[in-house]
């Protein structure tokens, strides 16, 4: 409901607020009418004064207006829901943890898809974010959210897979997790924009040609394929999260003959290749990541009008108006105390009129003597005492 500005927001419901106050609003207005009118005697009713009622009356409709809660509403930009939605497809496979990232090559590259999926959610602060994780198998890690530090707390405590669990990589492994999230995606929000930003190392260990992603480039607005290492390669240690990281070994390359006697260290090495025809599939651009840096070039092709007309909420406040109105019912509630204490007090203090009681003659009562007759003094009236007075004379 709208009235010259103000907005009824009702605290309880509008069929509960009538059956309150329409009843008690009849009868205040009845006690009114009829206090005023004179008796068929001419007199004045008996009862409360018409003012008594109508003041009950004002107070019965100051309720009634507190409960519809007027209110005035306000309509704000809301700044923190952007219309995108980002999906971060994360290589957890043995080979993301080679060294052979960052500025001297002595990190894994697991680091830096944790930095890149950090900064990438800074941003676009506001859009709902979602991470789907492969290595041997693909799982949906967390579905879309507008919470961004349970992003950010993924990336810093994630892990790759268990070595002894490994089955080898292949980069179409998260095709069927990812299209399902798009299609879910296009299917609720069909005006956000999905960014798809796919980060691995292309590396192809399993046997297999992978699948292609071009069917989901329609589905795809924007987004990179970061890819990680470098073509020299770097070396793997094994995990196993029952062995300190410390004291793990290096993985072996069996494949390989020994040297010296001694085994060959695998060496993982970027697949720049599979990258570019991966990232041509998505219709993305592909990146290669080899230290921390910005990313706001990544989001650049991002339409920033396309995200401020669709993203951004209006979001209506009502600012309720009803201290007025409860301050004028308190009055009134206060003066028809008021009153009422003062009728009170009245009826209390007003003197009680009781009739004479009748003097009591001898002839009234059996055996009674007149007054200045024998023995007066001390006999009693009644007939009673006399009568067993004089039983024990005789």
């Amino acid at each position: 409901m709208n009235l010259a500005g103000l907005t009824f927001q009702p605290l309880v419901p509008l069929w509960a607020l009538a059956l309150l106050v329409v009843p008690l609003l009849g009868l205040a207005v009845w006690q009114a009418v009829v206090a005023g009118r004179p008796g068929p005697d001419g007199a004045p009713r008996p009862g409360a004064p018409r003012a008594a009622w109508l003041r009950r009356t004002g107070a019965v409709v100051l309720l009634g207006i507190v409960g519809l809660a007027p209110s005035v509403a306000s309509t704000d930009r809301d700044t923190s829901v952007a219309n995108v939605d980002m999906f971060f497809v994360v290589d957890r496979t043995g080979s993301m943890a080679a060294e052979d990232y960052g500025p001297e090559g002595g990190q894994e590259r697991l680091d830096g898809v944790r930095a890149d999926i950090t900064s990438l959610t800074e941003s676009i602060p506001g859009a709902r974010y979602s991470i789907i994780s492969f290595d041997s198998q693909a799982s949906r890690q967390l579905p879309l959210t507008t919470d961004a530090r349970a992003i950010t707390s993924w990336a810093d405590t994630f892990h790759r897979e268990i070595t002894r669990y490994s089955q080898g990589s292949l980069t179409d492994r998260p095709l069927d997790e990812l299209r399902s999230a798009l299609q879910g995606s296009a299917e609720q929000h069909p005006a956000n924009v999905r960014l798809v930003f796919f980060l691995t190392d292309g590396e192809q260990t399993a046997e297999g040609e992978p699948r292609s992603f071009a069917e989901l480039a329609p589905l795809v607005d924007g987004g990179a394929v970061l890819g990680y290492g470098t073509a020299d390669g770097g070396r793997m240690k094994e995990y196993d999260p029952d062995v300190d990281p410390e004291d793990a070994e290096y993985i072996i390359d069996w494949s390989q003959p020994s040297q010296d006697g001694e085994p060959v260290e695998a060496l993982s090495v970027l697949d720049e290749e599979s990258l570019t025809t991966l990232a041509d599939q998505l219709g993305v651009r592909y990146v290669h990541r080899q230290e921390p840096s910005e990313t706001a070039s990544l989001v650049a092709g991002v339409d920033p009008q396309q995200v401020a007309a669709d993203g951004r909420r209006d979001v209506t406040a009502y600012r309720p108006v009803v201290w007025p109105f409860a301050l004028a019912l308190v009055a009134l509630l206060g003066l028809e105390a008021w009153f009422w204490s003062r009728s009170a007090s009245r009826s209390l203090v007003r003197p009680t009129t009781s009739r004479p009681s009748a003097p009591v003659r001898s002839g009234d009562v059996p055996g009674a003597r007149e007054p200045g007759g024998p023995d007066d003094g001390d006999r009693p009236v009644s007939g009673t005492p006399t009568a067993d007075r004089a039983e024990v004379r005789r």
